[in-house]
């Protein structure tokens, strides 16, 4: 079906049977939103349940750069149109789960209201047991709340290097500085060069090898960093490795007395200065016992 119009664009509209997503025009002609944001939403709404859309993911199949995607998914939250929320699995990682809303206002107040159900296996029924006698125990006494005065616990401080040097201090903030080269988003200040150089002083002065001291920073970093400072300054402190025991002092060997030549009867002898062995010493000293 092709409609005309008198200018601008012409609509030539074909049925699809399948492989088609149906998107809201409060979307595509939203005026709150620039054109990436408007793309990347009808993206994420033609996705499957479990699809990636973390900035990483996205960044490797667009060719628009992970600023412009993050930009572009913060409209979109602030628009309702996603929500990303931070769940913790059962091994104990951080993951980013992401909910996309085709209608924001009634689809994000239709999804809060809605119950949710636990599935339960079905369990076959058993004989119920004998009730046990009811047993009367004193209350125990309830421990009074915890004040809501109390301070919050302060971070950890970095560690320092005890015995600081000028070329230690300069390569552990190069280090710092070259991170961004691994991952854009490890561009830091000046201000947190200085403030986190001391702790990458400490790694240098404990054994750890610069490449060894990147590669534990950069490790394993979440698609939703936000303060990339403070996990590094984190990663610092928590996972510092231990000092080098004492180095054990060496045991000069023996000295090794040297090969001589005899003078008299050209035969090897140890000795420190060259002369004649002891047969020939002998010899001399008593020549009747080296005639006989």
């Amino acid at each position: 079906m092709i409609r005309r119009s008198a200018g601008g664009v012409t609509q030539i509209s074909d049925f699809q049977p399948k492989r088609y997503t149906i998107i809201g025009d409060h979307l595509t002609q939203n005026r709150d939103l620039s054109l990436t944001a408007i793309g990347l939403g009808a993206h994420i709404q033609s996705l499957p349940d479990g699809a990636a859309v973390d900035i990483r993911t996205l960044a490797g199949k667009f060719q628009e750069g992970r600023d412009r995607i993050a930009a572009a998914l913060r409209e979109l939250e602030e628009c309702g149109y996603i929500k990303r929320i931070r769940e913790r699995t059962p091994e104990g990682r951080i993951v980013t789960r992401t909910l996309s809303y085709n209608v924001p206002g009634a689809t994000g107040t239709r999804h809060a209201a809605e119950p949710v159900t636990p599935v339960t296996e079905p369990v076959a029924e058993r004989p119920a047991p004998p009730a046990p006698e009811r047993v009367v125990r004193p209350p125990a006494a309830t421990p009074p709340p915890p004040s809501s005065d109390a301070a919050p616990t302060p971070p950890q401080p970095l560690p320092q290097p005890t015995a600081p040097t000028p070329q230690r201090h300069h390569t552990a903030a190069a280090l710092l500085a070259e991170l961004c080269r691994d991952d854009a988003r490890l561009l830091f200040a000046e201000r947190d060069v200085r403030r986190l150089a001391p702790g990458v002083a400490a790694w240098l002065e404990r054994g750890a090898a610069p490449e060894a001291v990147r590669r534990t920073l950069i490790a394993s970093l979440p698609p939703d960093l936000r303060h990339p400072a403070a996990l590094v300054a984190h990663r610092l402190t928590a996972l510092l490795p231990p000092p080098l025991p004492a180095a054990k002092p060496r045991s000069h060997p023996a000295p090794v007395v040297p090969l001589q030549n005899c003078d008299g009867c050209d035969r090897a002898f140890r000795a420190v200065l060259p002369g004649r062995c002891r047969d020939c010493r002998e010899a001399e000293q008593y020549p009747a016992r080296g005639a006989a």
